[in-house]
C-alpha cells in the first residue's frame, strides 16, 4: 500500500492510495459546500468492445444500477435518494463512469452503496430483456437527435477501421441480441480493481475518506483485466463528404480532422486553437458565422480520449446557407494555418480557457471526474501541468498545430438536411472553399475597458446573518453579495422583475431586447463587447425570463469591478440599433423553427401552450416565428425604455470576493440610476384549461419515437403547497421513482420517464413526460394516467416521504457547490419568493411536508380532465441508419 500528498494547484491536498489489490483511491477536501462526490471511473468503454459487442459498456452501466444480492431492483437508487443524494453514470470512448453527489456527512453511505454496485451486480437475465428495451428506446432518441447524428456519421465518414467510427450506443438489432453471458463476461474481464480509479471531493477529511474507501473495496479480490485493443487506424488523406437527410427544420453542417492523443505535445495548442475558433462571442467563427446571421450556432472542439484526437467544427444553419457556412470555416482554418491567432485573442482564449478550468473544478463531481482521468492517462500531475500549457502556449505553436493537423486536403464533412431542401454535400465543394484561401477580415478588439473605483455616500449595509448576503439598498437599486470560496470566480448579473409579460401578438419580445443588447451598448460593438467580458474570463448572457429579464456573467474574482461595470452599459445602454435587432430576429426565428426538432423541449412547449393559451406562460420566451416577425426595432427600444430603465433592478453577485468590498465596488457603479420604489410581486394567471375540457396539442413527425409531455395546474412560487408539490415529484420521478418504475423498469416503455413541479411567479404546474416508440403511445399515456390516479386516492408511504425529503434536503445543500447556482437562488427568492429568509434553511418547507399534503395536491391537481398534453408523434415503426 502507498500513500501520497501531492503539493500542486489543482491537485494540492489530493491523498492518493493504490491499495494491493491494484485499485487506485483519490481523496481531496472542499470546504466550498457541505456535499461530497464519489466518482467510480473504470479504464472500460467503447473502445474496449469488439465488435460482436458493441454498445456493451452502455448496456452494463444501465445493469449497473438494477441490484446485488443484498439490494434489490430498485434499492440502490432509493437508498440513494434517501441519503439526500442523486446518482448518474455515462459512458465514453475510453471510460465508464458512475457518480454520486450527497451531503458530505453520508459518505460512508455512499462508499457502501457504489462499493456493492460495483462488485456484485447481479445481471439478472429477466432484468436485461426489461432493460434492453429501454436501451433501445434510448437509441431510438438518438436517432431522433439531428446534432448526435451528424457528429457521429463524421467519425465513420472520417476513419476507416478505428473503433470510434462505430455508432456507439449500438444498433436495435444486436442491442436486443445480448444474453447475461454477453454481460457477466464483459464485466468480469474489465471491471477489475486495476482498471478502477475511486475518487472522493468534498467536505470531508481526506485519510478518514481513505479509510471509509479502503474498507469498503481492500477485500475485492484482484484480477489481471482483459485487453481488446481497437485496429490501428492508418494515415490517410483526401476530402470525405456525406450527406444526410430526414425529419428535420435546420441543417447540420460538421467539419473533421484528425488529431492527437491528449498527451501529444500539440494537444494543449489544439485546444486553444478550437477555443480562437469558436468559444465565446469573441470567437472568430462566432463573429464570422454567427453575428452576421449565416448561423444560428457555431462550435469548435479538440475531443482526445486515449488513443486518438479529433477536431471539429459544426454550425446549426439555413439548408440554403450551408455552403457560405463552409466558406467561412475555410477561412478560418486557413487564416489559423497562415498566421495564428493574434494576440489578443490568443489572450482571450487562455482566460476563457482558464475559467471553464475554474467551473468544472467548482463542482465536487467534476472535480473528482478529472482527478480520475488524470490518474488514467498517467498521474493526476497532469491536470496542473495541461492548466500551465493554457498559459504557456504561444501564438506560433498554435499555428504550428493548426498547419500541421488541420490541412485542407484531410477534412471530412457532413451534413444533415431537411428533405427536399439544399444541396447535397460533395467532395468539390469542400475542397472548392478551402482552395479560395481567403482569411478572415475581423476587425481588431477595442483595448480592454476598465472600471474605476468611485466613491459614494455612506450607505448601510445589511448583512442578513442566515443568509449571509450582504445587502446594499440603493436609491435604483438593491445590491446583493454572498460570498462562495474554492475556485476564483464570481457571478454577477443584473436583473429587472418583469410587471408585464410580452404581448400576445409578440411572444419573445424580451427575448429579442436582451439578445439585441449584448450586440453592443456604449462605445462598444458587438465584437468588442464580447471581447471585454471575454479577456475578463467569462462569456456576457442575456437573461430572459417570463418573470424577470437581465444580463450575466461569470468571470474571473479579481475582475468583478470591470465586468460590473460593462453589465451596467449594457442594462443602461445598449446600441439596438435596426440593423442589430434584425439580425438577431433572424437568427430567432431560425431557433425557433429549429426548436421543433427538440423531442424533449418541444413537447413541453406544445403542452404549455394548450395549458395557458396564446398569452404569457403559454407562448415559449423566446417566441414563435410569427410572433416574433411581429415585432418592430421601436418595440424593443420602448421594452427597453419601459421594461429595464423602469424598474427597479436587481444586482447580485457570488463567488471568491469579500462582500463588504464588493457591494462597495457594485454601488459605486449602479449607485447614480434612479431612484424607483421596489415593485410589488405580481398576482397569479389562472389554468386555460377548465375541467372536462381536457386539450391537447399534437404534431405529427417522422421520427423514432413519440414524445408525450403532461401538464396540469400547479401551485405558484409564493404558493406554501409547492413544498409538497415538489415532494409528489421527488415521491414520482428520478431513479427509483414511482414512475420510473411503474413505466421503464417493470414495462420498459421508455428510456425516459419524469415528473416535475415547475414553479413561475405568476402560475405553477405539474408536469410529467414519457418519451417511447409510436406505437406504445396510447399505452404510455394510460399507464402514466394510471400511476398519476393513484396519488390522488393512496396516501405515499412513510418510506417514500422520508426518502423524498431527505432527497430535497440534502439537495438544497448539494446544488450550492456552484456560485452561479447560489445566486439564481437569492434572484429567485428576492424577486418571486418570499425573500432572503428562504437562504436560511431551504430544507425548512419541505420537512413540514406530510402524507396527506402530498395527496391534497394530487386530489386537487391532478385531475385528468383538466390536463393538457404536447405530443410529437412519430411515425418511424423501424428504426434504421
Amino acid at each position: 500500500m502507498m500513500t501520497t500528498t501531492t503539493p500542486a494547484s489543482w491537485t494540492a491536498s489530493v491523498h492518493r492510495r493504490v491499495l494491493p489489490n491494484g485499485l487506485t483511491l483519490l481523496a481531496q477536501r472542499d470546504r466550498s459546500a457541505a456535499a461530497v462526490a464519489v466518482v467510480t471511473h473504470v479504464k472500460a468503454g467503447f473502445f474496449d468492445e469488439p465488435d460482436r459487442w458493441q454498445g456493451i459498456s452502455h448496456v452494463l452501466e444501465h445493469m449497473f444500477f438494477k441490484g446485488t444480492p443484498t439490494r434489490g431492483v430498485g434499492s440502490i437508487a432509493r437508498e440513494t435518494k434517501g441519503a439526500g443524494g442523486y446518482l448518474n453514470a455515462s459512458t465514453s470512448y475510453d471510460r465508464t463512469s458512475y457518480f454520486v453527489v450527497l451531503p458530505s456527512q453520508n459518505l460512508e453511505t455512499a462508499l457502501d452503496i457504489q462499493a456493492d454496485a460495483l462488485r456484485n451486480s447481479t445481471v439478472d437475465a429477466d432484468e436485461l430483456a426489461r432493460e434492453l428495451q429501454v436501451i433501445i428506446q434510448e437509441a431510438r432518441r438518438k436517432l431522433d437527435s439531428p446534432g448526435a447524428v451528424a457528429y457521429e456519421t463524421l467519425h465513420e465518414v472520417m476513419y476507416d477501421v478505428h473503433r470510434v467510427r462505430r455508432w456507439r450506443i449500438g444498433f436495435e438489432a444486436q442491442l436486443a441480441g445480448f444474453t447475461r453471458d454477453d454481460l457477466i463476461g464483459y464485466y468480469r474481464s474489465r471491471y477489475v480493481p486495476e482498471r478502477t480509479i475511486i475518487a472522493i471531493v468534498g467536505d470531508v477529511d481526506e485519510c478518514e475518506a481513505l479509510d471509509a474507501a479502503e474498507r469498503k473495496y481492500g477485500d475485492w479480490g484482484p484480477a489481471e483485466g482483459a485487453v481488446d485493443r481497437s485496429p490501428e487506424e492508418p494515415a490517410r488523406t483526401g476530402v470525405r463528404t456525406r450527406t444526410l437527410r430526414g425529419d428535420v427544420a435546420q441543417a447540420e453542417v460538421v467539419l473533421g480532422w484528425r488529431t492527437v492523443p491528449p498527451l501529444h505535445p500539440d494537444s494543449t495548442a489544439l485546444e486553444l486553437a478550437a477555443a480562437v475558433l469558436g468559444n465565446g462571442r469573441g470567437s472568430w467563427l462566432y463573429r464570422r458565422l454567427r453575428e452576421t446571421g449565416v448561423a444560428t450556432s457555431v462550435s469548435a472542439y479538440n475531443y482526445a480520449p486515449t488513443e486518438l484526437g479529433t477536431f471539429t467544427v459544426g454550425a446549426e444553419v439555413e439548408p440554403e446557407r450551408v455552403n457560405d457556412a463552409l466558406v467561412g470555416v475555410a477561412e478560418a482554418i486557413t487564416t489559423l494555418r497562415a498566421r495564428g491567432p493574434g494576440a489578443a485573442d490568443l489572450a482571450r482564449a487562455r482566460t476563457l480557457l482558464r475559467a471553464q478550468w475554474s467551473r468544472r473544478m467548482e463542482q465536487m463531481e467534476g472535480r473528482a471526474s478529472a482527478l480520475a482521468m488524470a490518474e488514467a492517462l498517467g498521474g493526476i500531475e497532469i491536470l496542473d501541468r495541461e492548466y500551465d500549457e493554457i498559459e504557456t502556449t504561444t501564438v506560433a505553436q498554435v499555428q504550428s498545430a493548426a498547419a500541421r493537423w488541420l490541412a485542407p486536403e484531410s477534412v471530412s464533412a457532413v451534413v444533415y438536411l431537411p428533405e427536399g431542401r439544399g444541396s447535397d454535400l460533395d467532395v468539390a465543394a469542400v475542397e472548392h472553399a478551402f482552395a479560395m484561401r481567403r482569411e478572415l477580415t475581423l476587425t481588431a478588439p477595442a483595448p480592454l475597458p476598465h472600471t474605476a473605483a468611485a466613491p459614494i455616500p455612506a450607505l448601510r449595509l445589511q448583512h442578513h446573518r442566515g443568509a449571509d448576503v450582504y445587502h446594499l439598498a440603493l436609491p435604483g437599486a438593491d445590491v446583493l453579495v454572498r460570498r462562495k470560496p474554492g475556485v476564483p470566480l464570481v457571478t454577477i448579473g443584473v436583473y429587472a422583475p418583469r410587471a408585464d409579460q410580452d404581448p400576445p401578438g409578440k411572444a419573445g419580445l424580451a427575448t429579442l431586447a436582451t439578445r439585441a443588447a449584448v450586440r453592443g451598448a456604449g462605445h462598444l460593438d458587438a465584437a468588442a463587447l464580447a471581447f471585454a467580458f471575454e479577456r475578463l474570463g467569462g462569456s456576457l448572457g442575456s437573461v430572459p425570463a417570463p418573470d424577470w429579464a437581465g444580463f450575466t456573467a461569470t468571470v474571473l474574482a479579481d475582475r468583478l469591478q470591470d465586468a460590473a461595470g460593462l453589465l451596467h452599459t449594457v442594462f443602461t445602454a445598449p446600441s439596438l440599433s435596426d440593423a442589430t435587432i434584425d439580425t438577431e430576429r433572424r437568427l430567432l426565428i431560425s431557433e425557433a423553427e429549429q426548436a421543433a426538432d427538440d423531442m424533449f423541449r418541444y413537447p413541453f412547449q406544445l403542452a404549455y401552450r394548450a395549458a395557458f393559451g396564446e398569452q404569457g406562460y403559454g407562448l415559449p420566451v423566446a417566441g414563435l416565428p410569427e410572433t416574433l416577425a411581429a415585432i418592430t426595432a421601436a418595440d424593443v427600444r420602448a421594452w427597453h425604455r419601459d421594461a429595464l430603465l423602469g424598474a427597479r433592478p436587481l444586482v447580485v453577485a457570488v463567488g471568491d470576493v469579500e462582500p463588504a468590498r464588493a457591494a462597495e465596488a457594485l454601488g459605486a457603479i449602479y449607485a447614480a440610476l434612479p431612484a424607483h420604489p421596489m415593485a410589488p410581486k405580481a398576482g397569479t394567471l389562472g389554468w386555460a384549461v377548465h375541467p372536462g375540457q381536457y386539450a391537447a396539442r399534437i404534431v405529427s413527425r417522422d421520427k423514432a419515437q413519440t414524445a408525450l409531455a403532461m401538464a396540469f395546474p400547479g401551485p405558484a412560487r409564493r404558493d406554501p403547497a409547492r413544498y409538497a408539490a415538489e415532494v409528489w415529484a421527488a415521491v414520482a420521478s428520478g431513479l427509483g421513482g414511482r414512475l420510473f418504475d411503474a413505466l421503464r423498469e417493470r414495462r420498459s416503455l421508455a428510456y425516459t420517464v419524469l415528473a416535475a413541479a415547475w414553479h413561475k411567479g405568476r402560475a405553477g404546474a405539474l408536469v410529467t413526460y414519457i418519451a417511447t416508440g409510436p406505437e406504445r403511445e396510447d399505452e404510455a399515456r394510460d399507464a402514466m394516467l394510471e400511476e398519476l390516479a393513484v396519488f390522488r386516492t393512496t396516501l405515499v408511504s412513510d418510506v417514500e416521504l422520508a426518502q423524498a425529503i431527505a432527497y430535497l434536503a440534502g439537495q438544497s445543500e448539494v446544488h450550492r457547490q456552484a456560485g452561479s447556482a447560489v445566486a439564481f437562488e437569492i434572484l429567485d427568492a428576492w424577486l418571486i419568493g418570499e425573500g432572503l429568509d428562504e437562504l436560511v434553511d431551504p430544507a425548512a418547507g419541505y420537512r413540514g411536508v406530510t402524507a396527506d399534503a402530498v395527496r391534497a395536491v394530487a386530489q386537487r391537481m391532478l385531475d385528468p380532465d383538466i390536463r393538457a398534453e404536447g405530443v410529437i408523434r412519430g411515425s418511424r415503426t423501424a428504426v434504421a441508419r
